[in-house]
């Protein structure tokens, strides 16, 4: 492996990795398996982003290509606490920059990223005076669990076309009134099998994509200390949002003892293939252009 590219801890990178993010926008991918781990880093890296940072075990395998091209630091998911760990001291090396995190086996979509790359995309939210975009993370699952029984499969993968909702975000601190321009999203497999899925984690909104600053801080529900970070548009009108397109809660089902056996398909009559392409998400209103055309 390329001595440059790799960091043998977060610690490591943070000390070495400086060149990584000198320049954004930049993805962490975060790898709790090696299922699509490939996958993933490849389809960030087309989308444009300056740097591709993986977080994995050293135990975890690369293509050559990609042991040359993505940062590689030695990681372990399994400990609570790991993910906002990670992205928190990546956050305080990283000011100003545009980071966006995910796991493996999930896939950024915004507006017309077939045409445009994320540093265009960012560019226009910038001048709206925004430094954080809402995702929507939308499931995928495999058609055919017989077939796929981790449940993951691109070439045919599905989502659920209808079943989204939002709801008010109480803010305890103000006798829990809803929070200005904030909601708590749901639909998807974490919906339909909400019975093995534990409360707080049933939401799907995600600040998946924002701009490090110091004293910033993501919590272990995905949202930012800095309210403004955790609003689905500005005061004045909408804003752009993206949509994760992800295996991970059909691949987590299918594989807890709990759950697996209480699940032989996850089609319903409200299941579609998934085109792999923005335009699809935009038309089932999983994702919003806002002013961006």
């Amino acid at each position: 492996m390329s001595e440059q590219r790799y960091y043998a801890g977060l610690g490591d990178f943070l000390n070495r990795g400086k060149a990584a993010l000198a320049k954004g926008p930049v993805a962490l991918v975060f790898a709790e398996d090696e299922v699509e781990l490939d996958t993933t880093l490849r389809h960030h890296q087309q989308l444009g982003f300056k740097s591709v940072v993986a977080f994995m075990p050293d135990s975890f395998a690369l293509p050559d290509d990609l042991v040359r091209s993505v940062y590689r630091v030695g990681y372990d998911m399994v400990p609570e606490g790991a993910l906002e760990n990670a992205v928190n001291a990546v956050i305080g090396a990283a000011e100003g920059q545009w980071l966006y995190y995910c796991f493996n086996a999930e896939y950024l979509f915004y507006p017309f990223c077939e045409t445009r790359t994320i540093g265009e995309m960012l560019a226009f939210h910038t001048e709206e005076r925004r430094d954080a975009m809402l995702t929507f993370v939308v499931d995928l699952y495999a058609d055919d669990l017989a077939a796929h029984p981790d449940a993951v499969s691109l070439e045919t993968a599905c989502l659920d076309k209808t079943g989204y909702y939002a709801l008010a975000r109480p803010d305890p601190a103000n006798h829990n009134h809803p929070r200005e321009r904030q909601l708590d999203f749901f639909g998807g497999l974490r919906w339909r099998f909400e019975e093995h899925i534990p409360a707080p984690r049933r939401k799907i909104d995600r600040i998946a994509i924002f701009r490090a600053r110091l004293g910033l801080a993501l919590r272990d529900d995905h949202t930012f200390t800095d309210e403004e970070y955790n609003t689905y548009a500005c005061p004045w009108h909408n804003n752009l949002t993206a949509t994760i397109a992800s295996f991970r809660t059909a691949k987590a089902l299918k594989r807890n003892p709990g759950s697996t056996f209480d699940i032989d398909t996850f089609g319903w009559h409200n299941s579609t293939r998934f085109e792999w392409h923005s335009r699809q998400l935009l038309d089932l209103g999983l994702m919003e252009p806002g002013q961006w055309f």
